[in-house]
């Protein structure tokens, strides 16, 4: 069983440790917790783009290529992620495992390279460096703008906007177009001091280093230290609204793109969330699954199908592509397999296929570093840790009534659906 040991090792700034033996790496996972508000939204966006160009000793991108390179590859990321109205900044470095290797100051030399890139980023007149700004406002509106190439992911963000318009959470992680042209590099240096040195920090290492070795290297070679943080709380859970939201958006599409967004009113950290994630495996969880043997295999109605929970915001959306002429169709049988979970007509088999695909993901969560990483603070960040074992101990004991349970508080909240109206 992996251990998880998590220290306070700073006012602020928390180590977590997952010491295991199989990994040829170790994975450092640096995360800044910022609230996700709309005045904020893009500036944090900007601010790992930026860093990644260029510090002190390293002063462009080649350069921090070069280092990495002479880490024996390591490789180093910075990236922005939303959790609830939670927006959570990242930068991951990952390096060779010490046990493969004859060099003893590979996670001095990597570390050195981890606190330059966050703690001295290059600054020019009190601001940012302006030639990597005007690059990467640049960059980050193009990847705004981008975002409709995705259709299937867009549809998504789109129905989430919609289904919570009232709630920070429809903020897009990487920002708004209309903020950019206010942003400057001397604006954004200001935003960045204010990140670190009053944002809650988690430093998540996965690999086979010992906690106690990790937490000497970090406080060693990242110079960290106190800080006045500013905490960040998950708002209140939002039911669904008495009138369904119906919302459509006409674009010139070969295939329609059809989302039905639910309210749940089950937390992650309410006995029933489990039953919850096997409640959405059999219903839309795979090949398994109701909805894909009934829409898609029996009907005919779409070309692709499934159903997620969003964990911090108690949340299932349904995601399908379509004719766009067969929305409704679509919708009615839906909605007719969500009510045979009502009805319990969900049998045995139904129940174990969700169950050994649920336990699968998590056991799979066990081959790779970043993503035992990434599970590991999002237990961390949410303050209810479960780790992957006993999430799939906690799968296995799911019973028809507690599937029961889940199904009869499901309330469908918004539908969207993306497409032509010339189909």
């Amino acid at each position: 069983m992996m251990e998880l040991i998590s220290e306070k090792i700073l006012k602020g700034t928390h180590l977590h440790t997952i010491t295991v033996d199989k990994f040829k790496t170790n994975s450092l996972n640096i995360y800044f917790q910022q609230p996700l508000v709309p005045q904020e939204v893009t500036y944090n966006a900007l601010l790992p783009m930026i860093m990644q160009r260029g510090c002190q000793e390293y002063k462009d991108a080649r350069l921090i290529a070069k280092e990495l390179e002479y880490l024996y590859g390591a490789n180093l990321i910075g990236d922005i992620s939303k959790k609830g109205e939670k927006h959570i900044i990242l930068f991951t470095l990952t390096t060779i495992a010490l046990d493969y290797l004859e060099e003893p100051k590979l996670m001095d030399s990597a570390l050195n390279l981890m606190k330059e890139v966050l703690f001295r980023p290059l600054i020019d007149e009190g601001g940012f460096d302006k030639d990597y700004f005007n690059q990467e406002v640049s960059n980050l509106e193009s990847k705004i703008k981008g975002r409709v190439n995705n259709k299937n992911q867009y549809a998504l963000d789109r129905c989430i906007e919609e289904m919570c318009r009232d709630e920070n959470y429809r903020l897009y992680e990487y920002g708004r177009l209309e903020d950019l042209k206010a942003i400057n590099p001397m604006k954004l240096y200001n935003h960045y001091e204010k990140i670190i040195n009053n944002s809650p920090i988690d430093i998540v290492m996965v690999g086979s280093m010992k906690h106690q070795e990790a937490k000497d290297y970090i406080i060693k070679k990242l110079h960290l230290k106190d800080r006045n943080i500013e905490g960040v709380s998950f708002p209140e859970m939002i039911a669904a609204k008495e009138d369904l939201n119906e919302v459509s958006e006409d674009m010139d599409i070969s295939q329609g793109k059809l989302i039905l967004g639910y309210r749940t009113q089950i937390s992650y950290q309410a006995p029933l969330y489990p039953a919850l994630l096997l409640y959405s495996s059999i219903l839309g969880g795979g090949a398994h699954s109701k909805l894909f043997l009934k829409v898609r295999e029996e009907r005919s109605l779409c070309y692709y199908i499934y159903s997620k929970v969003d964990k911090f915001k108690s949340i299932m959306l349904i995601s399908c592509g379509i004719d766009v002429a067969k929305a409704e169709e679509t919708k009615a049988v839906i909605a007719d397999e969500l009510n045979e979970m009502r009805l319990g007509n969900i049998t045995q088999e139904e129940i174990d296929n969700g169950k050994e695909a649920i336990i699968t993901a998590i056991q799979a969560l066990g081959d790779n570093s970043n993503s035992l990483a990434e599970y590991t603070y999002s237990q961390i960040v949410g303050d209810f840790y479960l780790s992957p074992e006993e999430l799939a101990n906690k799968i296995r004991a799911v019973s028809l009534n507690d599937i029961l349970e889940v199904a009869s508080s499901i309330k469908l909240d918004t539908t969207y659906l993306l497409g032509t109206s010339k189909n």
